[in-house]
């Protein structure tokens, strides 16, 4: 079955919140969702306010762009990676990553540090700017079909 796609405008930082929010929700153990777009373009934005939805509070959730990962105690515990230092996949082995993949939420901004070994199930939710704000594209796969079919209600609550 083909991914299944959608794009949403996000005029403002509070609709990416909601975005986050609205895919917080439905997470669940396992689920990997790729951050694409070029600096600036709010992935690490998602993420903050994706982890923090998770959380049910607020906390410090810095860029991981010089730690590399970020884990966050949640049920399940929660990944945060940025790749873009990364030169080669064989460097993902050392982050600690491959463990957390299909078992935690793992968010994972610069995917195609993955090259080959991109995970196939994953959400990718690229973004990119638009005049004040951004547009979201979300594909993803069988594993994504119903979340991704329900979410404008998702977005409404």
């Amino acid at each position: 079955m083909p991914d299944r796609q959608i794009t949403l405008s996000l005029p403002n930082p509070d609709a990416t919140d909601r975005l986050a929010k609205a895919l917080a929700r439905t997470g669940q153990a396992g689920d990997i969702i790729l951050l694409e777009g070029p600096i600036g373009a709010g992935k690490s934005h998602f993420a903050r306010a994706y982890i923090r939805a998770r959380l049910g509070r607020e906390e410090d959730v810095p860029s991981p762009t010089f730690t590399l990962v970020q884990e966050y105690d949640g049920l399940p515990p929660i990944w945060h990676a940025d790749l873009y230092r990364l030169s080669h996949p064989d460097d993902l082995l050392e982050l600690g990553l491959e463990e957390a993949l299909g078992r935690d939420i793992c968010l994972v901004e610069w995917p195609d540090r993955f090259g080959s070994a991109r995970p196939a199930e994953a959400l990718t939710l690229a973004l990119r700017a638009e005049g004040d704000g951004r547009t979201a594209t979300l594909a993803g796969g069988p594993a994504w079909q119903d979340r991704l079919d329900s979410l404008g209600a998702l977005l409404r609550d």
